[in-house]
C-alpha cells in the first residue's frame, strides 16, 4: 500500500520515497553480491551459487521497488526521513544475511542476521568460528558489508543526521542539505564524491598492506574493514594472526584516517589545504589518541605487560582499535590487568570524529560538553559575567547543548537497559554489560572470555543475539533516530 491514511481519508504518510531509496540500496547490495560469487567461482567453491541466487533475488526486489516508485523522491518530510533511515538499514541487513545463512557455514538465520548487522553497522562482532578456513566468498562478503556500511554511515552523518538534529549533529549542517526536499539529490552528489575518496584510500591501504607482507586477498579484505573502522578479519586471531609490527602500524594509520571527517578530505582535494588540522574535533581527537597511547604504553612498561617497543606497538594498535570502534585485536587485552581493562572499557565510548566511519559518542560531543560545563562554572564564580560556550570559535546554540546532553544520558541509559535485558538471557553481569556497551558503541569485542577479544559471540543465545543486533542498529543510527519513532508524538507530526 503506497499511502497510509487517517480514518477521515486525509493523506498522512507517503511510503513511496522510502521504498524508492530502499529499492536503490537493495539494488546496490544485490550487485555487490556478484563480487563474492566471482571470488568463489575462481576458488572453485560451491558457495558461488548461493551468492548468485541471493544476488538475483535481491536485485529483483530492489529493482521492482525502484521502478514502481520512480519519480517520487522530490519531497521528503522529517517523518519520512526517520522511517527511511531505519527501514533501509534493517532491509539491507535482512537481505545481506541470506548468503551467510545459505552458505557452507550452516549458520542459522539469527546468526546470519547478527553477522550482517554487525557488518553493515561496522561493529565487528562475529559469531563465525574458523575464519582461517572459511570460504573466500564469505570472507570477502563480510569485508564488503563493512565497506559499504562505512560509506553509508559517512553520507548519513553529513546528509541526514544534521537535518534531523540528532545528538548535536546540527553543528555540521551543510547548506546543500538545509531542507528535507534537497537531501536526496544533494546526498547523491555528495555520496559520489565521497565514494571516490573512499575507494582511493582503500586502494592505498591495500597496497601498503601488500607491501608489508599480506597477500592480495587479505590486503583487500583488511583495507576495506580498516577504512570502514569495522574490524572484520580473515583470521580468528584478527590482525594478531599476521604477527607483523609493520602491518600493525599501517593499520593504526588507516584506522585514524577512517576516523577523521571525510568531508574535510573532500575539501582538501578541492584545494582547501590545512582544513583538516584546523578542525577543532580533529585536533582534540588526535591529541586524545597521543595522550591515551602514551598512558597505556607507560602502564605496560610499568606493569611488565610488554617490553620496549612492543609496549608502544600493542598499546597503540589495540587502543586506537577500541577508541575508533574498529574492533581489531593484536593481543588479548583482557589479560593486561585491571587498569587496562577498565581504561579500555571507558575508552571504547569515545569514538572518532563526526562525519567519519567511526562510532561511539564522537569526540565533538565531549568538546561541546566541556565548553558548556566550563561556561557554567565561570558563570557560577562570576554571576554577573557573560560567558558563552564556543565550538571552533563560534557560539554554541543552546539547542545543540541540550541535544548533546540528552545524547549522553540516552547513550548510557540504553547500555543500562540493554545490559539488564541481556542478563535475563542468562549472561553474567560482566558479559552482559560489556556486550551491551560494545553493541551500542559499535566496537566489536567486549570483555570476558565469551565476548572478549579472544572469543566470539557464537555461544550467546538467540534472544541475546537479536537484542545485540537491535543495540548495534540503535548505536549506529545515533539512538534518537530509532527511539523517536516509538513516541506517540512522532506519528502526529
Amino acid at each position: 500500500m503506497r499511502r497510509l491514511l487517517t480514518d477521515r481519508g486525509a493523506e498522512l504518510f507517503d511510503l513511496r520515497p522510502i521504498l524508492l531509496v530502499a529499492g536503490l540500496l537493495l539494488t546496490t547490495l544485490g550487485a555487490a553480491m556478484f563480487i563474492p560469487a566471482l571470488t568463489d567461482i575462481v576458488a572453485d567453491n560451491d558457495d558461488w551459487r548461493v551468492f548468485m541466487g541471493s544476488a538475483l533475488l535481491t536485485l529483483f526486489i530492489g529493482g521492482s521497488l525502484t521502478l514502481v516508485n520512480w519519480g517520487h523522491a522530490g519531497k521528503l518530510s522529517l517523518q519520512q526521513a526517520f522511517v527511511m533511515t531505519i527501514f533501509s538499514w534493517i532491509a539491507l541487513a535482512a537481505f545481506a544475511a541470506m548468503p551467510l545463512a545459505l552458505s557452507q557455514l550452516n549458520m542459522s538465520y539469527t546468526d546470519a542476521f547478527f553477522e550482517s548487522m554487525s557488518g553493515l553497522t561496522t561493529t565487528g562482532s562475529t559469531v563465525i568460528v574458523g575464519l582461517d578456513d572459511a570460504p573466500p566468498g564469505i570472507l570477502l562478503w563480510r569485508a564488503l558489508l563493512q565497506w559499504l556500511g562505512g560509506v553509508g554511515i559517512v553520507v548519513m552523518a553529513v546528509a541526514m543526521l544534521p537535518m534531523l538534529q540528532i545528538g548535536g549533529m546540527q553543528l555540521f549542517k551543510v547548506e546543500a542539505f538545509d531542507t528535507p526536499e534537497k537531501v536526496l539529490p544533494s546526498a547523491a552528489r555528495f555520496a559520489f564524491s565521497i565514494t571516490i575518496i573512499y575507494v582511493v584510500l582503500t586502494i592505498i591501504c591495500t597496497i601498503c598492506l601488500r607491501l608489508a607482507g599480506m597477500n592480495w586477498f587479505d590486503g583487500v579484505a583488511h583495507a576495506m574493514t580498516t577504512i570502514a573502522t569495522g574490524g572484520f578479519s580473515t583470521k580468528d586471531a584478527s590482525i594478531g594472526g599476521f604477527d607483523s609490527a609493520l602491518i600493525d602500524y599501517i593499520v593504526v594509520v588507516f584506522m585514524l584516517v577512517g576516523s577523521l571527517p571525510f568531508a574535510l578530505y573532500l575539501q582538501t582535494v578541492q584545494g582547501k589545504t590545512g582544513v583538516i588540522w584546523r578542525d577543532p574535533q580533529v585536533r582534540l581527537f588526535l591529541s586524545a589518541v597521543v595522550f591515551l597511547v602514551a598512558m597505556m604504553t607507560s602502564y605496560q612498561l610499568y606493569a611488565n605487560v610488554n617490553e620496549g617497543w612492543d609496549a608502544l606497538r600493542y598499546s597503540a594498535f589495540n587502543l586506537v582499535s577500541v577508541m575508533t570502534g574498529t574492533g581489531y585485536s593484536s593481543q588479548n587485552y583482557s589479560a593486561w590487568g585491571p587498569f587496562a581493562v577498565v581504561a579500555l572499557f571507558w575508552i571504547m565510548f569515545i569514538g572518532g570524529c563526526a562525519g567519519s566511519t567511526s562510532c561511539g559518542i564522537k569526540i565533538f560531543r565531549f568538546h561541546v560538553l566541556w565548553a558548556a560545563m566550563s561556561a557554567h562554572v565561570r558563570r557560577t564564580v562570576y554571576p554577573h559575567g557573560v560567558f558563552t560556550p564556543r565550538y571552533g570559535g563560534r557560539p554554541i546554540d543552546q539547542a545543540v547543548i541540550t541535544s548533546v546532553m540528552s545524547f549522553f544520558f540516552l547513550f548510557f541509559a540504553s547500555i543500562f537497559v540493554l545490559a539488564i535485558a541481556l542478563s535475563f538471557t542468562g549472561l553474567d553481569y560482566i558479559t552482559a554489560l560489556s556486550a551491551a556497551a560494545t553493541s551500542i558503541a559499535n566496537v566489536g569485542p567486549g570483555l570476558g572470555n565469551m565476548v572478549g577479544p579472544a572469543g566470539t559471540f557464537t555461544d550467546l543465545s538467540d534472544p541475546a543475539k537479536w537484542l545485540m543486533s537491535a543495540g548495534m542498529l540503535l548505536g549506529r543510527l545515533e539512538l534518537f533516530t530509532v527511539l523517536i519513532i516509538f513516541t506517540p508524538g512522532f506519528w502526529r507530526m
